[in-house]
């Protein structure tokens, strides 16, 4: 079945769905799809659709007890410009879950939404690289 508009989502269960819209939509360029606050929202960024599901959502209700917490899995947001995003970020008050991590295919950092589900920052090698390297 395919419909016109075509997403890939990702489910992440928060603690508060209207803190997480206002994370995503302030912070990381997504803009609100549909809201059922407190319950569940969706915000999308380009084909990522992300599905923010409160503790009152059928989505959070049907995880096991043992698998609530976040996990070491993230999204992956590409960015042009790792270090303007970074200082972008940290001016609106965000603190950082890693520390700027340098390998062959690009650059990366990463920071967590208010209910600590990660999100990965990540400049591809060849893309504007900062004046210190």
């Amino acid at each position: 079945m395919s419909t016109p508009e075509q997403y890939v989502s990702v489910r992440y269960l928060v603690d508060d769905v209207h803190a997480a819209v206002d994370f995503y939509t302030a912070h990381l360029g997504f803009h609100l799809k549909t809201s059922a606050a407190p319950a569940f929202a969706d915000v999308v960024r380009g084909p990522l659709r992300l599905l923010l599901s409160g503790p009152a959502s059928s989505g959070a209700r049907a995880t096991p007890n043992d698998a609530t917490s976040p996990g070491r899995n993230r999204i992956h947001l590409i960015v042009d410009d790792l270090d303007t995003e970074i200082d972008r970020l940290r001016d609106a008050g965000l603190a950082f879950r890693s520390e700027l991590v340098s390998g062959p295919g690009g650059r990366q950092i990463l920071l967590a939404d208010p209910a600590g589900n990660l999100i990965e920052l990540f400049q591809p090698a060849g893309e504007a690289t900062p004046a210190s390297i």
